[in-house]
């Protein structure tokens, strides 16, 4: 949907051009869900080397010589630190952001420990999984996801991650509750695919090209259906969402209508006017009907109407 309105406002009339964005786009989500998780394993590595300087400071105090190391030896956080899969991922990405912006971990690490989260979590001195797990959680609910001076330059540094931002904060969050204990898991981290395979690759091209190369058809099919409204007076927004699940209506037959209509009601209702999902709803359900009386519409497989 944003690369076909992005398409509109550019006046782009190169398919392949979009098309490549549209797939940059995709995997720029995958480097955001790399960093923010890889942000939790700086931000315990910039700890741990905080407290080693200080320990050997000439003039080091006894609670620096022997700090309370709770939260650099949390089981959840040495698990990330030591998770061969997200090395890898790390390495095939080419993601060196902390490396290169190490004052944001300082930052982040500062916030961390003025929060109360992590003061009720220091008040004892030793480890236990679950506890670690449902701190770590917390942590990353609470402190880093929030954190203003991280989304500013996320928001900086790539403009189309404002919008995936809470997807991904969302997915490490779930990740994070599911980890298992090391000792039962070694690399219990599973670093997920951007796409389930190749014909989930091949659905968001086709979805694509499909919509743009037949938009003043699909445009047809609903404007017939809105005596009371020209063209111009739907938002744009709402035009794209229509002929894209009109789209999956009439060339995609392996795709629910069900599935179709609550799909594009939650991103009307994310991006669009607050009434928007009113109105394509009722454009919807009254294509539907029209296409089963005229047997327009053709669904494969049990229980996709």
């Amino acid at each position: 949907m944003q690369s076909i309105y992005a398409m509109h406002q550019n006046g782009s009339d190169s398919l392949d051009k979009e098309e490549k964005f549209l797939f940059q786009s995709i995997e720029n989500v995958q480097d955001l869900y790399l960093i923010m998780l890889s942000a939790l394993v700086e931000i315990r590595n910039s700890e741990e080397l905080f407290l080693e300087r200080s320990s050997k400071k000439h003039l080091a105090t006894a609670l620096e010589r022997n700090p309370n190391k709770k939260f650099v030896n949390n089981i959840v956080l040495k698990l990330l630190n030591d998770s061969n899969s997200l090395s890898i991922a790390m390495e095939d990405r080419k993601i060196t952001n902390w490396k290169n912006n190490d004052d944001y971990i300082l930052i982040l690490l500062d916030a961390v420990k003025s929060s109360k989260v992590y003061e009720k979590y220091m008040e004892t001195k030793e480890n236990n999984f679950f506890e670690d797990r449902d701190f770590v959680v917390d942590l990353f609910t609470e402190v880093v996801a929030p954190n203003e001076k991280l989304y500013e330059y996320l928001e900086d540094h790539k403009l189309t991650w404002v919008d995936d931002i809470p997807l991904v904060n969302t997915m490490i969050v779930k990740q994070l509750k599911q980890i298992k204990n090391v000792e039962e898991d070694v690399d219990a981290l599973y670093i997920p695919k951007l796409f389930k395979d190749i014909d989930d690759r091949e659905f968001v091209k086709s979805l694509f090209r499909k919509t743009v190369l037949n938009e003043s058809e699909l445009s047809q099919e609903f404007i017939d259906k809105t005596p009371n409204w020209d063209a111009e007076r739907i938002a744009e927004i709402d035009s794209i969402i229509l002929k894209m699940a009109i789209c999956e209506f009439l060339k995609f037959p392996s795709i629910p209508v069900k599935v179709t209509i609550n799909e594009y009601l939650e991103i009307a209702k994310e991006y669009s006017t607050p009434k928007s999902s009113i109105f394509i709803n009722g454009i919807l359900d009254n294509l539907i009907k029209d296409y089963q009386n005229t047997n327009k519409l053709v669904k494969t497989g049990r229980g996709l109407m």
